[in-house]
């Protein structure tokens, strides 16, 4: 009974998220990268969902070199924003939806994914800042956010990272987990990170415009294809912090227009049946030294 109705992928640059608790969005430098979120802002008030299912990765707050979980889900009932070093964001606290975060960990284990389930955890720049630009600025005490998150982390951190195509397969078993829950909601899934940077080394600075734009253009029509892009690709091409793109394809699929099983005709042909419409999509280099990257896509 309940469905994926969209999926958004953002960027979510940390530089965003200080620009926004030190008001200074409208400014010269940061003024043209926000205006690329107002109609993701309208948007998400015209099509508020019941809950949201997050992807992100974890920056050595909720997890550190002592323990690093490929994929691990949050099932608590509420998540505090992270002390990240200059105190914490000034933002609302995430409310979970424990009963839908349970339902989905028992369906993937299931379906042979390991998570490991997170009954506690601080989040930080890389769920709260998409938050803030898909719902605008809220205070922290006065306002709340629109829906309950469910908060999924995945490590893009610390090598081996899981491949592009593990994160695929991994997104229609959410989906279908999603869609055995036995009440009526309206979810969104996200997918944030990246796009093209690197932060460290000869090549710290790194950003692929070209590239950036080539894999959105197939991770929309072919994601299948998409889904193939050795680790490598992504290094080599979108920096080292690149690799955060395989957390989009975690969303991308769980959209009703992948089939799960491709060699099965029943699944191609219901598949087949649904497309997806770009609702909005939105490029701009750089945010600090960030290539950003904005997409929403919608189930018809």
């Amino acid at each position: 009974m309940a469905k994926i109705t969209a999926s958004v992928f953002t960027s979510h640059v940390p530089a965003i998220g200080a620009a926004m608790d030190l008001g200074k969005t409208q400014e010269d430098y940061w003024k043209p990268l926000f205006a690329g979120y107002d109609f993701s802002k309208q948007w998400m008030k015209d099509n508020k969902p019941d809950v949201i299912f997050l992807v992100f990765n974890d920056h050595a707050t909720a997890f550190s070199l002592d323990m690093i979980p490929t994929f691990a889900i949050g099932t608590a009932a509420e998540y505090t924003p992270a002390d990240e070093g200059f105190g914490p964001r000034p933002v609302p606290k995430v409310k979970g939806h424990p009963d839908l975060a349970s339902h989905i960990a028992h369906s993937v284990i299931q379906q042979d994914f390991d998570l490991t389930i997170v009954n506690k955890m601080d989040v930080d720049h890389g769920l709260t800042v998409p938050l803030s630009l898909m719902c605008g600025e809220k205070d922290p005490v006065k306002d709340s956010w629109p829906c309950p998150v469910i908060p999924f982390a995945v490590n893009v951190v610390q090598y081996p990272v899981p491949s592009g195509q593990r994160c695929f397969n991994l997104g229609k078993a959410i989906r279908k987990a999603v869609e055995s829950y036995d009440k009526d909601l309206n979810v969104h899934i996200w997918g944030t990170g990246g796009m093209s940077h690197q932060l460290q080394g000869a090549r710290a600075g790194l950003i692929n415009r070209a590239w950036d734009n080539a894999w959105l253009d197939q991770m929309i029509a072919d994601p299948a294809a998409c889904a193939a892009t050795p680790h490598i690709d992504y290094v080599r091409e979108a920096g080292s912090e690149g690799i955060e793109l395989v957390m989009w394809l975690i969303a991308r699929g769980a959209m009703s227009d992948v089939p799960y099983n491709d060699k099965d005709a029943t699944d191609l042909i219901a598949a087949r049946a649904h497309s997806v419409s770009v609702k909005h999509r939105f490029y701009h280099v750089p945010a600090s030294n960030t290539a950003v990257g904005h997409l929403i896509l919608e189930n018809n």
